[in-house]
């Protein structure tokens, strides 16, 4: 009986238990319900569709979504199309301006299937093949949960009691880790639907993306793992939202679920002022950064980044601009994304209409990456320079610039001393001077750093026009050219000036007279109309060039220094241009086909020899259809000699397929002139019997000429009509602001715009220059001779075309090379490393302006030597004006102080600065 009764008490007592057992049991069960409603950890990430639906429909985080979508679109569509000169020399990687996402959202998801990074095409694919899988996951997850209520049921009807926070713990992890096994299988078996799907969307696409392809697998990598990325993140945070499972279960899921979807982190503020807040902060980050330079990768970055190397003179209408250009690709991409995920099946048609609308964006983020990559360089060009320059020096000294102490040169030639032609210990290692190397360029290893002497007696110079037929005899005291061609009315002397008649060795009676010969002999010559650049080689005292000036015609003239004794020096001191160099063995400081006639006056230049080396050089300086005007004795004397030299070049002349046009005699000068005309077609070259001379190998570059040696071979003019020199520049004075026609808008300008507009912006910026420095103390009355030490595309010089002046645009070696669009304007000009001294006597230039050429100097070479160099070239009374930033402009303001400049505009806040030079010089020899 007491076994019964005790029996029956715990029968009774187990009874009694039995409403709080089912109590916990059901409470267990709802608790699990919302928690899994609310939290999903595990089997939502296939359900993308449904989760961007809900994401759309929540107002508070719609911004956040339509930004995401740009971001993905902008990137999916930037391989769609190849830019051809942006990125051809590394056409396997993505370019440093590329669109780069948030590491946050394209983190790699490390339970991906490794299968997805080669699949993946587009997001519609991932959303169809999401869809395909949703029921069947939802319902072994459904089945999965059913087999876990049961067993924890039949755990505690069997007596397992414990307290109910540890209980409800138990169940909650118990259902976590089955949920995530359920889960595994579903994404398995999701991934192997999917790489189907994609393989087969592949296949479809194949023959119209077959280039595109190649390039786009790492965005395509990238673009799949920001969502895969989502999924992972969950799980990460699935413990801590156990936590607060009771506090959430009231939240909006759909909101949490398309946040944690689109931002990859876990976000519990749900005020929608903060939220549109921050959305517009980040739109403002991203326009912003399409105006700066990014120079690395920015791993850390939430925005869209834009690398724009733009030169700072960029105009902030041009970047708004590019800005609004880049918005409206945006929308139009954003609704093309939002078009694919509502309708899967229809991918590749919208595909096909968001490359076209994203290709305008390509363009301009690939357009503004920086022109080095699309304008060629000097530096580039020529390889013997990078060999030249393997050991020069860098930056400047850190000693105190305004108390430089300077020396005069101790050189033989003087007060003449050019330091690239007077390089005494490098003539003397020369092997050979057959080839005029003593007349070439030998720099010295270390630029010098001493002043050049004035002449004994210097004034300052006769103004033009006045000095174009006298100049004081003190300043160009030389008297050997007076001696041997006074008879031939070059130069005379006359008192204290020396007098120029307008004569030379084949226009005694005058090179007004002359010039007017040449036309008649040709009309189409035009002076001053179609033909505007003349290169004259050996050019005497530069008498031919000076008098082109009444026929609006500009002359490059050019001699060997010290050949008859000064007389470049002669032709500069009396304002007209003219450089000292040879036709030796190595290219002309000119970029290939713009000039548009070269003359040589007994010249005393060999065509004929070496295979025609030298006439082949002309070849490459004269535009197609240009003239070649050769007034020698060789064209109208029959002595031996002369008809040797003549039947030589008749030869060279027709295997060069040069038509001689005619063959004139001037009575009253007593001489004759060949004019030859280059052809215009490659007809010729490719009839010829023998390749004599050859053509020239693809690989050379003719517009390469910086300490290029000279190679007898023949250059091919432009096959196509839209290559420059394959037609005529208009007639001047039109072609002076007219945009070439081969200017190529696939490439960014120097300025940020495309080059055509570019050319408008230079022209603009400059149009008021003149006004601008007669403010600052520039009298243009005592102003003829003038460099542009750091020219663009000419537009300082098209500025200055009323005055009576005249105006060298230097294009530095390494900068972009666009000295064959000032050419094409009717301008003038030549390469030059300002690292280097230039093949000018002393004292040539009234003004130099240099526009950030300082600043970039700094970082290859002293500037100690570059601003003795200035002193040197500048005239006694002569004008320094330059732009620059402000770091530089003190150091250049201290050596100008250095060398007893007068500063007389300093502007550093606009960092202008005007200087002129004085008569001052250092006693101490060096």
């Amino acid at each position: 009986m007491a076994l019964s009764k005790s029996r029956n008490n715990r029968r009774s007592s187990l009874l009694s238990y039995a409403p709080t057992l089912i109590v916990l049991v059901v409470i267990a069960i709802c608790v699990l319900a919302v928690w899994r409603i609310n939290l999903n950890p595990a089997d939502q990430p296939q359900k993308r569709t449904t989760v961007i639906r809900k994401a759309i429909d929540a107002s508070e985080t719609q911004n956040d979504i339509s930004s995401f979508m740009d971001s993905a679109e902008i990137t999916s569509g930037s391989h769609d199309q190849k830019i051809n000169r942006g990125y051809e020399d590394n056409p396997d990687h993505l370019s440093n301006g590329a669109v780069k996402f948030d590491d946050g959202i394209l983190n790699s998801d490390v339970n991906k299937d490794p299968h997805d990074d080669q699949s993946f095409t587009s997001e519609a694919q991932l959303l169809e093949g999401d869809t395909l899988t949703q029921n069947e996951g939802a319902s072994e997850t459904n089945e999965a949960d059913a087999d876990n209520d049961r067993q924890r049921a039949d755990a505690k009807m069997s007596g397992f009691e414990e307290v109910q926070g540890s209980s409800i713990a138990g169940e909650a992890s118990d259902g976590n880790q089955n949920d995530a096994e359920a889960n595994a299988g579903v994404q398995d078996e999701n991934s192997d639907m999917k790489e189907n799907k994609d393989t087969e969307y592949q296949n479809v696409n194949t023959e119209e993306n077959q280039e595109v392809n190649a390039e786009q697998q790492p965005d395509v990598r990238n673009f799949d793992n920001r969502y895969e990325n989502s999924d992972t993140k969950q799980n990460k945070n699935a413990e801590d939202q156990n936590e607060n499972a009771n506090e959430n279960q009231e939240q909006n899921s759909g909101q949490r679920q398309g946040l944690n979807h689109f931002n990859n982190q876990e976000s519990k503020n749900d005020e929608d002022e903060q939220n549109e807040k921050q959305l517009r902060e980040d739109k403002g980050e991203i326009a912003e950064e399409d105006e700066k330079q990014q120079d690395q990768k920015q791993d850390n970055s939430s925005n869209v980044s834009l690398d724009s190397d733009i030169h700072s003179t960029s105009t902030d209408s041009q970047l708004e601009s590019h800005a609004a250009l880049e918005d409206e690709s945006s929308q139009l991409t954003k609704t093309e994304f939002e078009q694919e995920t509502q309708k899967p099946k229809l991918g590749k048609q919208k595909r096909t209409s968001g490359n076209k609308n994203a290709k305008q964006s390509k363009e301009i983020k690939s357009l503004s990456e920086g022109y080095n990559k699309s304008w060629s360089t000097q530096a580039d060009q020529s390889q013997n320079e990078k060999e030249r320059r393997k050991d020069e020096s860098k930056g400047t000294e850190s000693e105190s610039l305004q108390d430089y102490e300077w020396h005069l040169c101790n050189v033989t030639a003087s007060a003449d001393y050019i330091p690239c032609l007077d390089n005494e210990k490098a003539l003397k290692q020369l092997r050979s001077t057959i080839h005029y190397e003593h007349r070439e360029r030998h720099c010295p290893e270390d630029a010098p750093t001493c002043l050049v002497p004035l002449p004994k007696g210097y004034k300052t110079p006769i103004e033009w026009p006045s000095s174009r037929d006298k100049i004081w005899y003190y300043n160009v005291p030389h008297t050997l050219l007076a001696e041997v061609k006074g008879h031939q009315n070059w130069v005379k002397v006359t008192g204290e000036f020396l007098t120029f008649p307008g004569g030379g060795t084949q226009f005694i009676h005058g090179a007004l007279h002359y010039i007017d010969f040449i036309q008649e002999a040709e009309a189409s010559v035009a002076w001053g109309k179609q033909t505007r650049v003349v290169l004259d080689v050996g050019c005497e005292v530069g008498s031919f060039g000076g008098y082109l000036f009444e026929r609006d015609v500009l002359a490059m003239s050019f001699a060997p220094k010290d050949e008859h004794v000064a007389q470049v020096q002669f032709a500069i001191e009396r304002g007209i241009p003219a450089i000292s160099a040879v036709m030796g063995s190595q290219r002309l400081p000119f970029p290939s086909m713009v000039f548009d006639l070269v003359h040589c006056a007994r010249c005393r230049v060999p065509w004929h020899a070496d295979g025609g080396l030298l006439l082949l050089e002309l070849n490459r300086l004269l535009r197609p259809g240009g003239y070649f005007v050769w007034s020698a004795t060789p064209v109208y004397q029959k002595l031996q000699e002369d008809v040797q030299i003549w039947n030589e070049m008749s030869s060279l002349t027709k295997s060069m397929c040069w038509e001689l046009v005619t063959i004139s005699k001037d009575k009253l000068n007593s001489i004759g002139a060949a004019i030859y005309r280059k052809p215009t077609s490659n007809e010729c070259y490719e009839q010829r019997q023998q390749n004599i001379p050859p053509i020239c190998s693809d690989n050379d570059d003719p517009n390469a000429s910086w300490y290029v040696p000279l190679q007898a071979c023949l250059h091919k003019v432009p096959a196509t009509k839209d290559e420059r020199g394959a037609r005529w520049p208009e007639a001047w004075p039109n072609r002076l602001r007219k945009v070439p026609y081969w200017l190529n808008d696939l490439q960014m300008g120097i300025y940020g715009k495309l080059p055509s507009q570019d050319f408008v912006a230079d022209t603009e910026r400059w149009k008021n220059v003149v006004d601008e420095l007669s403010n600052i103390g520039i009298t243009w009355s005592n102003v003829r001779n003038i460099m542009d030490m750091r020219a663009v595309y000419g537009g300082f010089a098209a500025a200055l075309r009323d005055l009576p002046v005249w105006v060298l645009n230097v294009v530095n070696i390494d900068s972009p090379d666009t000295l064959p669009i000032i050419y094409e304007r009717g301008l003038f000009g030549m390469y030059h490393d300002w690292c280097e001294s230039f093949s000018t006597y002393p004292r040539t230039y009234d003004l130099l302006h240099a526009d950030g050429l300082f600043s970039k100097l700094k970082n290859r070479c002293n500037l100690v030597p570059v601003m003795a160099e200035v002193d040197r070239i500048a005239r006694p009374g002569g004008k320094l004006v330059i732009r620059d930033d402000s770091d530089t402009f003190g150091e250049v303001e201290s050596l100008l102080r250095s060398l007893h400049w007068e500063i007389t505009s300093s502007k550093s806040q606009e960092g202008l600065l005007c200087a002129k030079k004085g008569m001052w010089r250092p006693k101490s020899v060096s």
